[in-house]
Parts: C-alpha cells; sequence; structure tokens
C-alpha cells in the first residue's frame, strides 16, 4: 500500500471551499482510476488556510501514473483556490487501523 499527501495553502478563507471542490470534483475521478483505495481531507486547527489531502493506492505504480495522468488537470480545477502549487510526498504505508486499508505485510 502507498501513500501521496499532498499539502495545499489556500488563499485566506478558502479551505472549506478547496474542501468540497475535491470531494464535488477530484473525488469521482479518483473513484474510477486504478488502484485508488481511499483518501483524507485535512484542515490544519492551526492554520485555516492549510489542507492536507492523503491518498491511498495499491501501488505506487497507481500513484505514480495519477501523478503523471491525471494530477496536473486535478490542479488547474482548484488553481483559483491555492496561494501556490500544492506540494507532494510519497510514503509506503506501514501500519493502518482503517479497514479499507491494508499494508504490504497483510
Amino acid at each position: 500500500m502507498y501513500t501521496r499527501i499532498v499539502e495545499v495553502n489556500c488563499k485566506p478563507g478558502k479551505a472549506r471551499e478547496l474542501c468540497q471542490a475535491v470531494q464535488d470534483k477530484v473525488v469521482p475521478i479518483m473513484r474510477k482510476l486504478d488502484g485508488f483505495r481511499d483518501g483524507v481531507l485535512l484542515i490544519s486547527q492551526s492554520d485555516s488556510d492549510r489542507v492536507l489531502s492523503i491518498s491511498f493506492w495499491n501501488s505506487r505504480q497507481d500513484a505514480e501514473r495519477y501523478q503523471r495522468e491525471q494530477f496536473p488537470k486535478i490542479i488547474e480545477m482548484v488553481r483559483n483556490l491555492c496561494v501556490a502549487d500544492p506540494q507532494t510526498q510519497t510514503y509506503d504505508v506501514a501500519a493502518s487501523t482503517a479497514h479499507q486499508i491494508t499494508t504490504k505485510a497483510a
């Protein structure tokens, strides 16, 4: 299992609007993609204009394909709500308690 963490610095007061746009426009796209398992959106309590998007993928290859083929289009959908381009980090999932998420060792 593989995860992408995308950090977005929103324009002032636009974090909830960004989350709604992701729910309405991005999630339906992601649900159709091979390897997509689940996603979580988080709004920071210490900086209400900072949003983290965590997506879970079956494999690194699935996530990299999404990064190449879909992510640039998705950035364009929400660019008007962002201060700058989102920053992405990737991780292997070592453990999870979420029922839809499994680890490589499972």
